[in-house]
C-alpha cells in the first residue's frame, strides 16, 4: 500500500499540482516554434502513442531536482525557464512535436497525453514520457534521468510514452 501512495503522490507532481494552480497557457508564447526562426529548440518524436485521441502537452523545465515538476507559476515568477506546447494529437504515425528553448542547455522535458483532454492526469488513462526515456519506478524519476543537452539549432529527441500497464506499474505499450 504504501508505493501506491508514493506512485500517487509522483503523478499528481506530473500534474503541476502545488500550492499554487498551473495557469494552462503560460509557457506556451515561449515555447511556439515559428518557421523559418533559428535558435534552440527541441524537435520531440513521439513513440507508442495509445490512440489519437485528446491532447498533447509537452514541457520543458530546468535540469535539477529542485526545479524538475516545479509549479509553471513559480518556476516564471523566479525566472526560470519553463516552455509548454499543447496540441491536439496529431493523426501522423509518429508525431513530432517543436519547442523553443531559451539557449543551448542541459533540459529537463516531460510529455503527457491527455487522452480526454480535461487538462487533468487520469492514472487509468492518460500516458506519459520524459526526455531520456529513464526506467520508470514508484516516483518521478530524478532530474539527472531525464536531463538532455540542447545545441544552438534543432536536437532531436525521442521519447517512448507509458501507459498503466497493470494495478501499480507503467511502461510503454506491448505492440502486437
Amino acid at each position: 500500500m504504501k508505493k501506491a501512495i508514493f506512485l500517487g503522490g509522483a503523478l499528481a507532481l506530473l500534474t503541476a499540482a502545488g500550492p499554487i494552480p498551473s495557469t494552462p497557457d503560460l509557457g506556451k508564447a515561449e515555447g511556439q516554434c515559428r518557421p523559418g526562426e533559428s535558435g534552440s529548440a527541441f524537435l520531440v518524436d513521439l513513440i507508442g502513442l495509445k490512440d489519437r485521441t485528446g491532447r498533447l502537452k509537452l514541457e520543458v523545465y530546468p535540469a535539477n531536482d529542485a526545479d524538475f515538476l516545479a509549479d509553471d507559476n513559480v518556476l516564471v515568477m523566479a525566472g526560470k525557464t519553463f516552455r509548454r506546447v499543447e496540441v491536439a494529437v496529431p493523426a501522423d504515425p509518429t508525431p513530432r512535436l517543436c519547442v523553443r528553448l531559451p539557449g543551448p542547455g542541459k533540459y529537463a522535458v516531460t510529455v503527457l497525453h491527455d487522452r480526454n483532454a480535461d487538462r487533468k492526469f487520469s492514472l487509468s488513462q492518460d500516458g506519459f514520457g520524459f526526455s531520456a526515456n529513464p526506467k520508470l519506478g514508484w516516483s518521478k524519476p530524478k532530474a539527472s534521468a531525464v536531463a538532455v543537452n540542447a545545441g544552438g539549432g534543432l536536437t532531436t529527441l525521442r521519447i517512448v510514452m507509458n501507459y498503466r500497464t497493470g494495478l501499480f506499474s507503467f511502461g510503454p505499450l506491448k505492440r502486437s
